[in-house]
């Protein structure tokens, strides 16, 4: 049987959502070990002269608990 464990993270990018939930995921796995998955709770722009500048997802990543 194992446990998992459940974080919330943010991670910004200013190319797109995609590379935000890449990097994010990226960054908790040199924190976290096993790391199963995530879910992408929320998402957000930064607009600035009409253009978006920073694309945001808040997830929250699962990782299994070491016995």
């Amino acid at each position: 049987m194992s446990v998992a464990r459940v974080t919330e993270i943010s991670a910004t990018s200013t190319t797109s959502f995609e590379d935000a939930v890449a990097s994010g995921i990226s960054r908790a796995t040199k924190t976290l070990r096993g790391v199963s998955g995530a879910w992408v709770k929320e998402h957000k722009v930064a607009v600035e002269n009409d253009k978006i500048v920073t694309w945001q997802v808040n997830m929250m990543v699962t990782f299994v608990l070491e016995d």
